[in-house]
């Protein structure tokens, strides 16, 4: 039985090949080249097969360059779904707008191949040569280890609850919030005493 790589399109061309140019063109900018082979596949019926494709290569060969397009493509995906229904109405009959509009933001976008390369890292790397260990700001009050340690709702503030990469957005409730949290804690550590006397 053939597979899908063998199977060839209206154009002669192998599946699995026309895939290959398909995925090699949008990494390398290759506009024109990227929308003709990914129509070809449309044209021989496997159009959901291109875009399973154009969202793997949204993170694969995206990702954080663009860190909007992953959500793009899939609102394009999504319409063009919608568009395929028989009772809807939608101009360029099967969605076609969507799935050109599609490549194209694939191809214009700024790349990355970071997430493909962190998942080679973590997932087919020697994890025990990594070194991890549990770090000691993790041990806080939602752990069994940070409570036996005494570590309450000051410690979680100060180590647990710590942005790297904090936004420069301010924060009116922070502190109103924390101190909210800690009263809360020691009415209800009060509460727990009375109970126990």
């Amino acid at each position: 039985m053939p597979t899908f790589s063998n199977l060839t399109t209206p154009g002669g061309f192998k599946n699995g090949e026309v895939a290959s140019a398909f995925q090699k063109a949008i990494r390398r900018g290759e506009e024109r080249e990227a929308i003709f082979w990914a129509t070809e596949l449309d044209l021989a019926g496997y159009g959901n097969y291109v875009w399973k494709r154009m969202r793997v290569i949204a993170s694969e060969d995206v990702g954080m360059a663009d860190r909007d397009l992953t959500v793009t493509i899939r609102c394009l995906y999504e319409n063009w779904k919608e568009s395929r229904k028989g009772d809807q109405y939608v101009p360029y009959a099967g969605g076609k707008l969507f799935f050109i509009h599609a490549i194209i933001a694939l191809v214009r976008a700024e790349k990355s191949r970071m997430m493909d390369h962190a998942l080679m890292v973590f997932y087919e790397g020697d994890r025990e040569a990594m070194g991890f260990e549990i770090p000691d700001h993790a041990l806080d009050r939602h752990t069994g280890r940070g409570r036996k340690m005494g570590r309450g709702q000051e410690h979680f503030f100060e180590e647990g609850a710590q942005l790297g990469n904090r936004s420069k957005l301010p924060d009116p409730y922070e502190e109103e919030g924390r101190a909210n949290r800690t009263a809360k804690e020691e009415a209800a550590k009060f509460a727990q005493a009375e109970l126990t006397v």
